[in-house]
């Protein structure tokens, strides 16, 4: 397949190892503090990943807890696989995770398109290996997303990423990071869709790709669904019409541990279930990233609307 098997760079590599060994470096001074401070066995110690919805939603988790008389501690702001370590390793206790993340990433486990069994299959694991729970999900899906500028799609009348096939052999990609390098990435999706470049990949941090396809500096790149972004910078998500991405159902996984110690835990996290759709969580998220207002804002705001 001409133009992919060499679209990731030595450079492109490079950093993301020194990424990897930098974050790894935080991990360890950030907790090795926490243990050596010590801290209330009453406390409930929330995380998130290192992107906004991430610590969006780690807010409020943390705020709807609070709702339920639980002192908390946040821990933001941490790579996907540290907050997951963190948790494992009774440094964390809840932090919203996506169940294909889960799946493909950290569990590794065949590939599988079915959301229920893909639910089914990391909440059995994460009982058996790690001792961690799978609370009800939020009420939405943050799957990654192909993205072109919306004037072209409708210029060149594609809705999915079939119809852009064609297109794409002359277009220039724009690609974050990560999705070059996961399993379920762009290499996975070329070989399902028969995608073929003349043109090697840009790659760049998630938060400029947007920017860079509204400004024509590429002619579509990957994205997450639920980005407030996409329609502010009015931009088109194409039909996943293979179903090749898997299911990304968000969802707070928490220690049971935890839950035996606080059964007021599980009571908060279980009047979240359901109650964010994916267009609310995109409109959140553009509160947050486009507008810049303060995450503990936002989450008051919404939790203002969830009955205990």
């Amino acid at each position: 397949m001409s133009g992919i098997s060499g679209m990731v760079s030595v450079t492109t590599t490079t950093r993301e190892r020194e990424q990897t060994r930098a974050a790894h470096a935080v991990y360890a001074a950030l907790f090795g503090l926490a243990v050596a401070c010590g801290r209330s066995p009453d406390t409930v110690v929330v995380g998130s990943k290192n992107f906004s919805e991430s610590i969006l939603l780690g807010e409020i988790v943390a705020q709807q807890l609070e709702r339920y008389g639980v002192p908390v501690e946040r821990r933001f702001n941490l790579g996907g696989f540290l907050c997951h370590q963190g948790l494992v390793e009774g440094k964390i206790d809840v932090y919203v995770e996506y169940t294909g993340t889960a799946h493909a990433a950290i569990l590794k486990l065949p590939a599988e398109r079915d959301p229920q069994r893909v639910r089914q299959q990391v909440d059995s694991v994460y009982r058996e290996r790690f001792g961690v729970v799978w609370s009800d999900g939020l009420g939405f899906e943050n799957t990654f997303a192909i993205l072109v500028r919306r004037r072209d799609a409708e210029r060149l009348g594609i809705r999915t990423i079939s119809d852009a096939v064609p297109h794409m052999r002359k277009w220039r990609p724009a690609f974050g990071y990560e999705f070059t390098e996961r399993a379920d990435g762009f290499r996975a999706l070329a070989q399902a869709y028969g995608i073929e470049l003349e043109r090697q990949p840009v790659n760049m941090e998630l938060g400029l790709v947007y920017r860079a396809l509204a400004d024509g500096l590429g002619d579509f790149s990957s994205g997450n669904s639920t980005d407030g972004q996409i329609a502010a910078l009015d931009l088109f998500m194409l039909e996943d019409d293979r179903r090749f991405f898997p299911p990304y159902e968000a969802a707070p996984v928490v220690r049971q541990e935890v839950l035996e110690r606080h059964p007021e835990v599980a009571r908060a996290l279980r009047t979240l279930g359901g109650t964010i759709t994916g267009e609310r969580m995109r409109e959140l998220n553009r509160l947050v990233d486009v507008e810049q207002r303060p995450l503990r804002e936002v989450a008051q705001e919404f939790l203002e609307a969830v009955p205990r």
